[in-house]
């Protein structure tokens, strides 16, 4: 049988903020609450991985087409740096576990440059070259 959560997750979601601000904590729907917290921690590493592969990427055309460098792939990739750095302000937890964040997005962003540039993805390394600190200079 469907449940409200099932149904409406928003007002399912009001209705539970509801009960934990009137203190009602044996009403709540603790395995369904404990998933939304854990999905919303997932969420945000997505979201940092996938502002990392989009830096990462404008970096590999960057370097790998220079003769094609523009204001438009300047402005985008400080872009993304300013949008990595909110990330990392909001959840700095994050921080700790760059190294591999950064290895997961770049397999995006190498696959991604490929298909931007009408290269193959030889052409770019297989491993990623730039540091944290380096991908967040600027261009």
């Amino acid at each position: 049988m469907p449940t409200q959560y099932d149904q409406d997750a928003y007002a399912w979601a009001l209705e539970q903020v509801a009960l934990l601000r009137a203190g009602k904590l044996d009403q709540i729907d603790i395995k369904h609450v404990a998933d939304e917290i854990e999905n919303m921690g997932k969420g945000e590493r997505r979201a940092l991985i996938s502002q990392m592969a989009r830096l990462l990427m404008y970096l590999l055309k960057w370097d790998h087409q220079p003769e094609r460098r523009s204001r438009s792939w300047r402005l985008s990739i400080e872009d993304a740096q300013a949008k990595v750095t909110r990330l990392l302000e909001d959840n700095p937890s994050l921080k700790t576990a760059m190294p591999e964040l950064m290895a997961i997005a770049y397999e995006d962003a190498r696959r991604a440059a490929a298909i931007e540039t009408d290269m193959e993805p030889d052409t770019f390394p297989q491993e990623c070259l730039y540091g944290f600190d380096d991908a967040m200079a600027p261009p």
